[in-house]
Order: structure tokens, then C-alpha cells, then sequence
């Protein structure tokens, strides 16, 4: 799924290898800062470790929980013919306009048509921006009919929010939909062409059969107060925001679909109620160092080991690679190991550097193996 920090990259350059030897011994690995789960899911399928994904945001849960909190394949076909048979029935009657082409007076006219959905509140919020009143409708009409038993419910949430990061007419997240100017139409065109019920329905099928070697749990918490509950014997990973922006406003649709209802919306990017949107210290700059320096003294004082990731070069919410060391020192004892990676650009399209900033950039990212002095 498009994701600003993913750890796939890292996984296979280097962290994989960190984590295999830090988790032979430990009794329970404990993800801080989970995200799209793939650190979290990583290690639930490859150690029979108990693992517990913690976020402050709800979709995460979802993407996460939806691997880690079985043990078992889910037998997804029949469940699948039936959900898609109810939203059917929902979304029959809207007749929603078709894409033809991409015009600003067409994408004008979406958004009004989508915008008198009040039965539909994606599509009311989302249609015409992220997605076309097509995909809107029917992200509405599954969303309405998810199936309601467990693990089937969370598997199929998961999927939907995954067919949604790739039908959305945005960068790599969804601060900000395109907009149908002459050099973005394209990628407007390129999202809304997408057929949105059966990548859930590929997404649904690929999900349901992984799954955890032992069932391991989620929790929608902050990082901080999540870490009250670390013992010895747990090996914690924490890779803390980087940006000095909140991540709720990048990931709010992931949100809001979660919900099944955003609420009033706002603004370019469609945000809903700031109290809908968590706000974690980490993205404040005034408050990022003393957040990781308490977060980092609670895990020590438990006589738990950690593995940290942070870029190497100073980042927009105040810390840097030079910094999260200084703090990880004052409480552990520290190797660092450093990588090649890739970080989010927090808005870059262009894979041509002489017509604008690339979505995802080289960087250099260290490994903090942390063990309890």
C-alpha cells in the first residue's frame, strides 16, 4: 500500500537480519509505532512470537490485526460472493456519472453529483477528489455490508482500505487529492480507471491466507503510555514519526473509511474534525526529543532490549540521527548499524528529477541495537 515510512525496503537491506538475531530470545516482540504493520507482520509470520502492533491510529490497527490476530487461513470465497451481493443491492440505484475524460468542468460536476450523496457518506466527502463517484459509491456500498464475524470482518476492512490506497487519485498518502490540472489529469485518469471492487476482492483473497505463527494482538494507543505495559523479555521496536506535519492528516481517508463515516470535511485535502485526527508529540518539534527521551527511559527501566530506526540526517520534527543516538545512549547500550533507504518525499510525483521532486528518495536510515545497561 502507498505509505510514507514503510520499512519494506529496510526489511530486505539490513533490519531483516537485525531482528532475526534480536528475536530468537525474546518472549515477545512489541511494535511502537506499527503503521502499515510491516515490521509487525514480518516478524508474526517468520518467529512463533507472541506480537503486539501499537498505533495511534485506528486504520493501522486494522491492516495490522487483520494478519497477526490469527493463526489460521480464513476461507474467504463464499464470504467474499455474499458481501459483494449486499453492497451490490446498495449501490444499484445511484447510477453515479461515468468517466469519460478527465476535464475540470467533468471533475466539477462529480464532485457536485457526489456531494447530494447523503446516504453515502464516503462518496459525500471523497467523490470527485480521491475518487471517481464510481469507486466513491461502491467503497460506500462495501463499506455499509462488511461482513460482521470475526476475523472475516477485520480481514475484509483491511482490504478494502488496501483497494482504496490504490484507487486514490493522490500522492503517496492522502493529504491532498490531484487536482485536474494539464500535468495531473493523467495520474487523476490513471487512479479512477481502477476498479476498485476487485482489488478489494484480490486484496481480500491475498490477506486471508496469511497469517501469524501465533496469534499476537493490536492496540490504538500512544506509543508513550502503550509502553507502561513493556516487560523484560520483550524486544520492542520503535521507528518514531519524522515529519514535524501530523500523519493523521496524510492518512485521514484511511481513517474515516475505518469509521465508515468522515463527518463534515474541509479544506483541499477533505479533512474531517481535528478531533477526529490523533495528534502524537513526536510531530511537534517543541516536544519530539523529551517524547522519545521519557519513551525510550520507560522501555529501559523494564530491562527490555530495542531495536530503533531513524534517518541519519536532521528531520522536520526536530530530531535527527545524531540526536535519537544521544538520547539512546543516556539509557542503553548502543550499536549502530548503518543502511540505504528509502523515505517519502511527503508529496513528490515525478519519477523524472528535471520536472519535480521524486515521491521517494535515497537516504541513509541507522539501526539502534539497543540492550539494557
Amino acid at each position: 500500500m502507498k505509505y510514507m515510512g514503510s520499512k519494506r525496503w529496510m526489511l530486505q537491506n539490513g533490519l531483516g537480519d537485525v531482528l532475526a538475531a534480536s528475536g530468537r530470545d525474546a518472549k515477545r516482540f512489541v511494535d511502537l509505532f506499527a503503521g502499515s504493520g510491516a515490521v509487525a507482520i514480518h516478524m508474526a509470520r517468520r518467529f512463533p512470537l507472541a506480537v503486539l502492533a501499537v498505533d495511534l491510529q485506528r486504520y493501522s490497527a486494522v491492516l495490522t490485526g487483520a494478519i497477526i490476530q490469527r493463526n489460521a487461513a480464513v476461507l474467504c470465497g463464499d464470504i467474499w460472493a455474499n458481501w459483494h451481493a449486499r453492497a451490490l443491492k446498495i449501490s444499484r440505484g445511484q447510477r453515479p456519472p461515468k468517466l469519460e475524460k478527465i476535464t475540470r468542468d467533468r471533475v466539477l460536476k462529480f464532485r457536485d453529483w457526489c456531494g447530494k450523496r447523503r446516504s453515502f457518506p464516503l462518496t459525500r466527502a471523497y467523490g470527485g477528489h480521491y475518487f471517481s463517484p464510481i469507486q466513491a459509491t461502491w467503497l460506500d456500498s462495501l463499506r455499509a455490508t462488511i461482513p460482521a464475524k470475526e476475523p472475516q470482518r477485520t480481514v475484509a476492512l483491511a482490504a478494502l482500505l488496501d483497494a482504496a490506497t490504490k484507487c486514490a487519485a493522490s500522492p503517496g498518502h492522502t493529504a491532498q487529492p490531484f487536482q485536474p490540472t494539464r500535468s495531473a489529469k493523467l495520474f487523476v485518469l490513471a487512479a479512477w480507471q481502477k476498479d476498485i471492487t476487485e482489488l478489494t476482492k484480490s486484496s481480500f483473497a491475498d490477506l486471508s491466507n496469511v497469517f501469524a505463527q501465533r496469534k499476537g494482538s493490536v492496540r490504538t494507543a500512544d506509543a508513550n503510555e502503550a509502553a507502561k505495559s513493556i516487560r523484560e523479555g520483550d524486544l520492542v521496536f520503535i521507528d518514531p514519526p519524522y515529519s514535524g506535519v501530523q500523519y493523521s492528516r496524510f492518512y485521514h481517508v484511511l481513517e474515516s473509511i475505518e469509521r465508515g463515516d468522515p463527518g463534515l470535511v474541509s479544506g483541499t485535502g477533505r479533512y474531517p474534525d481535528r478531533r477526529l485526527r490523533p495528534r502524537s508529540r513526536y510531530s511537534l518539534k517543541r516536544e519530539s526529543r523529551e517524547a522519545l527521551s521519557e519513551l525510550l527511559g520507560k522501555i529501559a527501566s523494564k530491562g527490555a532490549k530495542a531495536i530503533v530506526t531513524f534517518p541519519a540526517h536532521k528531520c522536520s520534527n526536530g530530531l535527527s540521527g545524531n540526536i535519537v543516538q544521544e538520547l539512546a545512549r543516556q539509557h542503553f547500550r548502543v550499536r549502530v548499524i548503518t543502511v540505504r533507504s528509502k523515505f517519502s518525499t511527503l508529496g513528490g510525483t515525478s519519477d523524472d528529477p528535471e520536472k519535480g521532486r521524486k515521491a521517494r528518495q535515497s537516504a541513509t536510515e541507522l539501526i539502534l541495537c539497543l540492550n539494557p545497561k
